[in-house]
């Protein structure tokens, strides 16, 4: 692909469709198997689909909400809204009402596309109190609430776009590169969500970038697994655009219950993933090390270790250099053979990826690129090139993309990739873009190499009584990886002390309650002292590692896993520090008080 020459999206699409017309593109699970669309079929589709949306009113620059989960239909909807120069406004399917009124009513949204009858049941009514939506399209047959504008049914649009003329070539080719080709709301870790203005260039800009970080793999016809949501700038980029860049196949994951058995169906090449799924693998692996005894659980400690020295630069003994090789075939292949067996590399984004877990999966030969990026940046600034792998930094800058660092650390950035702004909201978009610099509200630095080096959100930072800053994040990372614990928020902002919200390990709270006789249910450990007095031990462990300031003093047991569904966690699974907040806001004083759990 010459990315230099690309005007738009999709301009890029159909230029590969066109090369690639009878090669198999989309995959997705039907009746129990994998089952493909080619490129000529999606091709053929987007072209259809665009039509009708201009046959239904659609004119260059409207706004199209699209709100699915991950499936091909997905990928032909927002094709075809930029084919008919409209602009895609991707909305999470976890939103509730109230947030899809807020994203269709700030985008101003001309129609909408829905997948099911689950989702419709929000979208539909939200979008009726929306006075600019005009129609909406369902992919599956739904119900349409009797609101008053038109719902057409997917097979519908695409048959009145077959008999209409095609004008959808007129206008890919009016697109120019900084058109607007999507407004992506970020997902509110500290509030109400802003629409982001990315460009064709953006997003273009971006998949060159990455292009140049993985060519040195000898990219060929690599097959992706899209598991992060589409409506997320990450996946939207990496896990879409990018791949249609390469002419790349795209096999959906059916979802995070599945998705190990997915890894070992679809076999797939390369795979972006947040922090959690490697914090969740590592957890079960280490796990499963512990109830090893003899020679299979020495031999995969070696392999962590001996995969621990060569990344630190540490010269190997003798016997180390002439064992490893046995090392990687009976321990490493295995591990590897989880994740397909093919894998290249899987890059980590999203959120910050905690270096123990990094450095554990890169010591068993698991190529894990750790990526940096925001969504007003298309969103990747940063990554891990393949063969130089430094897994407490974030990589240099992709390629077109400057960083630097302010007088008070934070990151700045610029380049094609960087957002035109933020949607209505002049205000805002001036303090991100002051003096051509997006301003990512985080800090770091750059080595002597140029790596970017985070360390931490600027806003996110605990500032205590006595004027010490704090990193949240980076005593959250010591916290979870003790594998009795899932999850952690630590609090203490001008206070004398840090406390926590902990979530305990599944499994070590169930076999805690069957040791015990007691409860298993979440609810009534957090009440049971002994339970209590058992995580405490093993919070004191873990403060022992801890800079004084750093120490967590007290704790309460969450009443429920930080998730989604509670609005504790993005749809890229980052907490919400906020609503934790507000949730425990009672306790976390009571803990100032004496009456919490002391570690």
């Amino acid at each position: 692909m010459d990315y230099a020459s690309c005007r738009s999206l999709p301009a890029m699409f159909f230029a590969t469709a066109q090369q690639r017309a009878d090669r198999p593109f989309l995959w997705a699970k039907r009746d129990g198997r994998y089952r493909p669309l080619s490129w000529g079929e999606v091709e053929s589709a987007v072209t259809r689909l665009a039509r009708a949306l201009i046959a239904y009113g659609i004119q260059p620059g409207d706004r199209v909400a699209l709100v699915s989960e991950n499936r091909p239909e997905w990928v032909i909807a927002d094709l075809a809204i930029v084919s008919a120069g409209a602009i895609t406004v991707p909305a999470y399917v976890t939103n509730t009402g109230n947030d899809h009124r807020h994203v269709l009513g700030n985008s101003g949204a001309h129609a909408v596309i829905v997948s099911t009858v689950a989702l419709a049941a929000r979208v539909l009514p939200a979008a009726a109190q929306i006075p600019s939506i005009r129609f909406a399209i369902a992919i599956e047959p739904v119900d349409s609430g009797g609101v008053k504008f038109p719902v057409h049914g997917w097979d519908e649009a695409l048959d009145t776009g077959a008999a209409q003329p095609n004008t959808v070539a007129q206008r890919v080719d009016a697109l120019a590169p900084d058109d607007i080709a999507c407004i992506i709301y970020t997902s509110g870790t500290g509030g109400a969500p802003k629409g982001v203005l990315l460009t064709h260039r953006n997003i273009i800009a971006n998949c060159y970038g990455a292009y140049k970080v993985l060519e040195i793999l000898g990219l060929g016809e690599e097959v992706f697994l899209s598991f992060l949501p589409l409506s997320h700038s990450y996946e939207h980029t990496a896990g879409m655009f990018f791949p249609i860049s390469i002419g790349a196949e795209i096999y959906f994951a059916e979802g995070a219950d599945t998705l190990a058995a997915n890894l070992l169906e679809t076999r797939p090449t390369i795979m972006t993933a947040v922090p959690r799924l490697y914090e969740t693998m590592h957890q079960r692996i280490q796990r499963q090390m512990q109830r090893e005894r003899g020679l299979k659980r020495r031999l995969f400690e070696q392999a962590v270790a001996i995969g621990r020295k060569r990344i630190a630069d540490e010269a190997l003994s003798l016997s180390e250099r002439l064992f490893d090789p046995v090392l990687d075939k009976l321990v490493r292949s295995k591990v590897r053979a989880r994740f397909g067996g093919r894998l290249k590399a899987m890059v980590s984004g999203g959120a910050p990826l905690n270096p123990e877990i990094g450095s554990f999966f890169v010591a068993l030969g698991v190529e894990l690129l750790q990526g940096y990026g925001q969504t007003e940046a298309a969103p990747v600034i940063a990554c891990n090139p393949p063969g130089h792998i430094r897994i407490d930094s974030v990589g240099p800058p992709l390629a077109g993309v400057e960083v630097r660092i302010a007088e008070d650390g934070e990151i700045l950035v610029s380049g094609d990739n960087v957002m035109r702004g933020y949607w209505n909201d002049p205000e805002a978009s001036a303090r991100s873009l002051a003096e051509g610099w997006l301003h990512t509200g985080d800090i770091g630095h750059l080595d002597a190499d140029g790596y970017l080096h985070i360390t931490d959100r600027k806003r996110d930072f605990i500032k205590n009584s006595g004027g010490d800053m704090i990193s949240p994040l980076r005593v959250e990372g010591a916290l979870t990886l003790a594998p009795e614990i899932a999850q952690a928020m630590v609090f203490g902002d001008r206070r004398p002390f840090l406390v926590a919200v902990l979530v305990p390990d599944p499994e070590f709270a169930a076999a805690f309650a069957r040791q015990h006789g007691a409860a298993a249910e979440l609810a009534a450990l957090s009440r049971n002292p002994a339970f209590h007095k058992a995580l405490g031990d093993i919070l004191a462990r873990i403060n022992q590692e801890l800079a004084p300031i750093e120490r967590v003093r007290r704790f309460i047991i969450a009443h429920e896993p930080f998730g989604i569904e509670n609005a504790q966690m993005t749809p890229t699974l980052k907490i919400r520090r906020h609503a934790i907040r507000e949730a425990y806001e009672a306790e976390f004083d009571s803990l100032y008080e004496g009456k919490g759990i002391a570690a």
